[in-house]
């Protein structure tokens, strides 16, 4: 049986012992990252472009779909209203997927309707997207049951079959008027909400294909709804690709069980943590990175020595960095490096530890 053929769908229910000390973690931390994001007022736009690019590279990665980086770059740098120095040409599919992604996090105000996910689902598959998966865009699936398969053709293993297209119309009603109701519902935590919103949307799978994309568009949605702006500063799709064999499995075990929903929220609330932590470590890298080209003048060294400190303070070498590392990364002869990783120790760049062959170097702190 699966989790939708159960009397009471959808009607989860929790473990608010596991699952109230994980929602008020994330607070802390969705929190903590907004604080830190306001403070650098003037990074805020490049910074909204650089996560809602990782958030739809990530998100169609999770599917196996790798977009051109560049060419989604400039789209989301039109919309935004930015400039690039170097625009790259861009896409029917790279403009759409820029115009979706900006409506999920934009226009939060806005109800959710079927008319408003076909839009999304028509501009992420826009006429002759590919030869390969003609895939309609803008339209429900058809009759052909919905399954989720692997293995051998002639012993498929169906991992999920999704409600049939007979009852699919009242299904999706029935999501669509939780979402809008609920949106000012303060008996429920906003979070918990968009973790819901995404295993219910996911379990219906009403499209031929996009459903993963579509999904993470609306847990977007209502992540923004909920954080109003630090969603912009943050991309999810990136923790779930970090984690997509997890993400599949606990679908998977939460698809096939009953109405408690507890290891899904957990699961959910765990990667949108470790989402957090992953900004968070970039910002304190950022910020000391900052503060380290403050005190040091880099006119007083050599091309070579920024490029490997560049490269450190992004976090390479987090162990520190030895004299052959530093020749290989550099490009320069051993007995360059060791004049080099010398000079920058007296310039105090850097640390000398250890001795001998265990003898590292690593950014003065």
């Amino acid at each position: 049986m699966w989790i939708w053929q159960h009397t009471d769908w959808p009607t989860f229910q929790w473990d608010k012992n596991v699952i109230d000390p994980l929602i008020r973690k994330t607070r802390l931390n969705q929190g903590v990252l907004l604080g830190k994001m306001t403070s650098q007022a003037q990074e805020q736009k490049e910074t909204t472009l650089d996560t809602l690019l990782a958030n739809i590279i990530h998100s169609s990665a999770i599917e196996g779909e790798k977009l051109n980086a560049f060419s989604v770059r400039s789209s989301l740098a039109t919309k935004l209203g930015l400039t690039e120095k170097q625009p790259f040409p861009t896409t029917v599919q790279t403009d759409g997927l820029a115009e979706i992604m900006l409506d999920a996090v934009n226009n939060l105000d806005v109800p959710l309707t079927l008319e408003r996910i076909l839009h999304w689902h028509d501009r992420l598959f826009p006429a002759d997207y590919t030869l390969f998966n003609p895939v309609v865009g803008g339209r429900l699936r058809g009759d052909t049951p919905m399954q989720v398969v692997s293995g051998r053709i002639d012993k498929p293993v169906v991992h999920f079959e999704a409600p049939g297209r007979n009852i699919l119309d009242n299904e999706l009603a029935q999501f669509i008027d939780w979402f809008n109701s609920t949106k000012e519902d303060s008996s429920l935590d906003p979070l918990l909400r968009a973790a819901i919103t995404h295993l219910w949307f996911v379990t219906l799978h009403p499209l031929d294909d996009g459903n993963g994309r579509i999904t993470r568009l609306l847990t977007d949605l209502a992540l923004a709804q909920a954080e109003q702006q630090s969603v912009r500063f943050y991309a999810m799709s990136v923790g779930i690709m970090a984690n997509r064999k997890s993400y599949y499995e606990i679908l998977e075990q939460t698809q096939k069980g009953d109405l408690d929903i507890t290891p899904w929220l957990s699961w959910f609330f765990n990667t949108l943590n470790e989402t957090f932590d992953g900004v968070l470590q970039e910002i304190e890298r950022t910020v000391f990175k900052t503060h380290f080209w403050r005190t040091v003048d880099n006119t007083q060294l050599a091309k070579e020595q920024v490029k490997v400190l560049n490269q450190m303070l992004d976090g390479d070498f987090a162990d520190g960095i030895n004299t052959s590392q530093y020749h290989k990364a550099a490009k320069v002869s051993k007995p360059t490096a060791t004049r080099h990783l010398a000079a920058l120790v007296e310039k105090r760049c850097l640390v000398k530890s250890g001795a001998g062959r265990s003898t590292r170097y690593l950014l003065l702190k």
